[in-house]
């Protein structure tokens, strides 16, 4: 059922208690306003006072019995539809209720399940014919009278460089611009009129249309969608919906803008990162390597400190702009879609005791705790690349120990919640403050104040996290005070 819609007025007549509680139960779930009669007359009086849409009928019962029932529910309004149910069922009986106008029947006993799929099917019947109804309706204030119009608004439409299309709640096309037609290879003389699945062999464009020309956005930014038309074609398509006097969802306002141009500098960009930072690793981490040597033959040689303070200050240099390849790589490779490139199903059970213990050398260089904390029901796997999801949360908890400071505590949770996992990641570090916390998960943006401003980095982790996750479907939060440590929370789907 619609969201937006008024929940479905249900009403269960039956005499058995036992049927009318465990109907109740099921209808509520699947979101109806349920009411109950335990007989004829009680289920008449409530049609008469309230609007209901669906009646679940009992054959047998004392006092009027269910075919009269239905026969005068039918006089009052013969649009409600009415589901039979009887432990005495017959084909004849069966055949007469639905001469009389009954939708269908059901008999006793009912598995949930059984019931469940009639009762949806019904449901699904009544929204169809309210739809038809509401189409009716807007027929009288459609916006087909745009395809005719020689305004100056339509040829205004029809010069811009630009694709608009325009399309009823119903998803209709009622107007576009010859752009829309080149951008597409639609054929020039092809007429409006149809669905917009009719132009574009689309299923996530046409399900994007069809949401805001029938759904509110709010104050939601102005939606949009990317549009690949094969031979590195592309189009960004955006939309913004008609409403009409009385607030209504009339249609949508589409546009179409060819970025070809952008995204293959998109693309050359991308490769010249990679490109340039693979070549940059290699050389680095040799540079890397020697130094340890010269630091501990130093060490042995038992040269001046301030000797051994250069290098090691030249070693985490080096060190920073390793890392800072490293993560411009995984920038890369989040852009062509690292979140999904070898997907399989990850246990996180077993993900983040390998990572708890592979970084608990570099909390115990702190003199910091670094805890696990793990539910203990199975939990379902992710679906994802092993690596993209390893980077999400190396990155956390390698954050956790970096801002915080000598002898602190880290602690990792585990927990589920329906078909999600959620993972927190707390420490009892430097915080950020709440003006910096929509910002740090911007490319290159670091938090700097005096605790931090020693700490290198390059800004881009976080930046990397939130990509990954955005593009599994997940979410990340963070909850955090200054000097009172941060939470970050990791929500992710799992696998049904």
């Amino acid at each position: 059922m619609n969201q937006n819609e008024h929940p479905l007025n249900v009403l269960v007549v039956d005499d058995e208690e036992s049927i009318r509680m465990a109907v109740d139960r099921v209808l509520r779930r699947i979101g109806c306003q349920v009411f109950t009669a335990a007989n004829g007359e009680e289920g008449l009086e409530i049609v008469a006072r309230e609007r209901v849409s669906l009646v679940f009928l009992d054959l047998k019962m004392p006092g009027i019995d269910g075919m009269e029932v239905h026969k005068r529910i039918r006089q009052i309004d013969d649009s409600i539809l009415v589901i039979i149910i009887t432990g005495y069922a017959t084909i004849e009986t069966a055949i007469e209720a639905m001469k009389q106008g009954a939708y269908d029947f059901i008999p006793k006993p009912f598995e949930v399940d059984q019931f469940r799929l009639v009762a949806k099917r019904a449901i699904e019947r009544i929204h169809l014919s309210r739809d038809a109804a509401r189409l009716e309706e807007e027929q009288r204030r459609t916006l087909f009278d745009l395809s005719t119009e020689k305004s100056r608004t339509r040829s205004i439409v029809e010069a811009m460089p630009n694709g608009v299309m325009v399309t009823n709640s119903n998803g209709q096309v009622v107007l576009m611009n010859e752009a829309v037609k080149r951008h597409l290879n639609l054929d020039p003389e092809c007429e409006i009129g149809q669905r917009v699945e009719d132009y574009v062999d689309d299923q996530g464009l046409c399900s994007f249309v069809d949401h805001v020309s029938s759904d509110s956005i709010g104050d939601q930014e102005e939606p949009s969608c990317e549009l690949c038309l094969g031979d590195d074609r592309y189009l960004l398509v955006k939309a913004s919906p008609i409403q009409g006097d009385h607030q209504e969802y009339l249609g949508s306002v589409v546009v179409f803008a060819d970025i070809s141009p952008i995204k293959k500098l998109d693309k050359l960009k991308s490769e010249f990162v990679a490109k340039v930072s693979h070549e940059l690793r290699s050389p680095l981490s040799t540079i890397h390597e020697q130094m340890a040597l010269v630091i501990q033959d130093m060490l042995e040689q038992e040269q001046t400190d301030r000797d051994q303070q250069i290098l090691s200050r030249m070693q985490e240099r080096t060190k920073g702009l390793i890392k800072l390849v490293e993560d411009l790589l995984d920038l890369s490779r989040l852009e062509a879609g690292a979140a999904y490139q070898e997907a399989q199903d990850i246990s996180i059970q077993d993900l983040l005791p390998r990572l708890v213990d592979m970084l608990q050398d570099q909390a115990g260089e702190k003199g910091q705790t670094l805890r696990l904390t793990m539910t203990e029901e199975q939990l379902r796997p992710v679906h994802a690349d092993p690596n993209a999801l390893e980077c999400v949360f190396n990155n956390l908890i390698s954050n956790a120990i970096k801002y915080s400071p000598e002898g602190g505590s880290i602690h990792v949770r585990l927990e589920s919640s329906d078909h999600f996992i959620q993972v927190e990641v707390e420490d009892d570090g430097f915080g950020v403050a709440p003006e910096d916390q929509e910002r740090i998960f911007e490319r290159f943006y670091r938090v700097k104040n005096a605790k931090t401003r020693f700490i290198t980095g390059s800004g881009l982790g976080l930046p990397i996290v939130k990509g990954i996750l955005d593009d599994l479907g997940g979410q990340i939060s963070v909850k955090s005070e200054p000097g009172q440590g941060s939470t970050f929370t990791v929500t992710l789907p799992t696998t049904r």
